[in-house]
């Protein structure tokens, strides 16, 4: 009898140790999912075109696969001095009407750390009324420096700051990017010599340079804050972009990534400085946040090579 009461005893100890397991684990809070915001640099058009393409073309392929892939209001960053065969005004127009937002990129993608400080006013408030118009009451107050280049000098990188801040802005900070805008023109060069071969070959280096880089950055972003930060992607309106979108946003989605909007993204803690841009600049990177902790920064995977000039010569 003795020995039947100390194994039910044992048997009790080990069922409420599991129960107490069990209900700790279950307090645990659930992991956040891995969040992506895409946004899109040089509209109205970025780079050459393909025979028998259009900055419309271009620009409506992408929509078509936003809107496919379910994703959310994603914003457009404008050079607007760009005439884009004269078609500036019908794409920025089929951006607003799928329900995208606008924001500024400068008048012509000029690198503002290399002009002198009232060329860069005029480069970051002369088309603002464009972009303005087409926007009406939504929020166009984000700005993507060309080049992402924030100045040269802290005391070049705080008058900038100071520009945008007088004009109410917000940095649009990059975190992941994989040098997209470098395929676009040999794509363009492929479809002109109808070189079927070369432009799969494209393909495919395409999308393996999108995830090395998905993966680099979530790499970075562990080392460096311990967490997935909400990444922000950058990307461009080119033709060969438009051509990969549906396939490109199927691979973020089966790597685990989930669609979000651009301010979604930077209402996190990592992006404080690009909100707030009384604070010190530049804009936060996982780069830098890698070498504030006097930790390495992560060499580019030989997948992530953008194709040069010898790609269909």
């Amino acid at each position: 009898m003795r020995r039947s009461r100390q194994v039910l005893a044992a048997l009790c100890g080990v069922l409420l140790a599991h129960s107490e397991e069990t209900s700790a684990s279950s307090r645990k809070p659930a992991p956040q999912p891995l969040r992506l915001a895409i946004t899109f640099d040089d509209l109205p058009l970025h780079g050459l075109l393909p025979p028998g393409a259009t900055p419309l073309s271009v620009i409506s392929a992408i929509i078509a696969a936003l809107r496919s892939a379910g994703a959310p209001a994603t914003y457009g960053f404008v050079n607007a001095g760009n005439p884009a065969d004269g078609q500036n005004d019908a794409v920025l127009n089929a951006w607003r009407s799928a329900g995208f937002p606008l924001g500024n990129h400068g008048w012509s993608h000029a690198n503002l750390a290399q002009i002198d400080p009232a060329a860069a006013s005029a480069e970051i408030t002369r088309g603002e009324a464009v972009i303005a118009g087409k926007m009406g009451s939504r929020d166009w107050r984000w700005f993507r420096y060309p080049f992402l280049s924030e100045g040269q000098t802290p005391d070049q990188v705080a008058a900038l700051r100071g520009m945008l801040a007088a004009g109410r802005y917000k940095v649009a900070a990059v975190t992941m990017s994989f040098g997209d805008y470098a395929w676009n023109g040999p794509y363009a060069r492929c479809v002109a010599r109808n070189d079927t071969a070369a432009i799969a070959a494209l393909e495919a280096r395409y999308l393996a340079a999108a995830r090395a880089e998905a993966d680099r950055a979530r790499s970075m972003s562990r080392a460096a804050t311990g967490r997935d930060i909400p990444y922000v992607l950058l990307m461009h309106v080119g033709a060969f972009d438009a051509r990969m979108l549906p396939r490109l946003l199927a691979l973020y989605r089966e790597m685990g990534f989930r669609l979000v909007g651009l301010p979604e993204a930077e209402a996190d803690s990592f992006y404080a400085n690009a909100r707030d841009l009384t604070l010190p600049g530049p804009s936060a990177t996982l780069e830098s946040a890698l070498r504030a902790k006097g930790l390495p920064i992560p060499a580019a995977a030989p997948a992530a090579a953008l194709p040069g000039p010898e790609v269909c010569a």
